[in-house]
């Protein structure tokens, strides 16, 4: 009963901001400054989430070869070249894009399966900061799509 009551109470907050043209965050009424911070908060976090990130590479095609040797990258590259070449001859051949967006797609995977990703040494103060940030960024973010009633009635007055 108290949950429909909420939800009657929620679209006629709505409709009183629809009546005065006043919408804020997702389309609802107020929260326009908790979503602001809450986006803040958010960029900022994860940006020293992510700066925390060290990557590194070392092309070994897949780890297919072992014992410390580099794999051939040209061998990667021959499906490309050749779709390339027969792109060139004649620009409507399936077989030259598939080749050629093949090759690429290949050389993309290899490239990304080599990446080796590290997380830096930090404290645990700081990474504390880091995650609480980006946690108290998405909760404000996700408060502020929600009606405020309590904003809607202090107008009335």
């Amino acid at each position: 009963m108290e949950s429909k009551q909420a939800e009657e109470l929620a679209s006629l907050e709505e409709a009183k901001a629809l009546i005065r043209g006043r919408r804020g965050a997702g389309g609802t009424p107020g929260g326009v400054g908790t979503f602001l911070l809450g986006v803040g908060l958010s960029v900022l976090g994860g940006y020293l989430v992510l700066n925390q990130v060290q990557v590194s590479s070392s092309f070994t095609f897949f780890g297919l070869w072992g014992g410390g040797r580099t794999a051939g990258f040209g061998l990667t590259m021959l499906p490309l070249l050749i779709g390339i070449g027969v792109l060139f001859f004649d620009g409507k051949s399936k077989v030259g894009w598939f080749l050629s967006v093949g090759g690429l797609l290949t050389i993309l995977a290899a490239v990304l399966m080599s990446l080796s990703i590290h997380w830096a040494q930090t404290s645990l103060f700081n990474t504390l900061l880091m995650f609480g940030m980006l946690a108290a960024g998405f909760g404000l973010v996700a408060r502020s799509l929600r009606a405020y009633p309590e904003a809607a009635e202090s107008e009335d007055s």
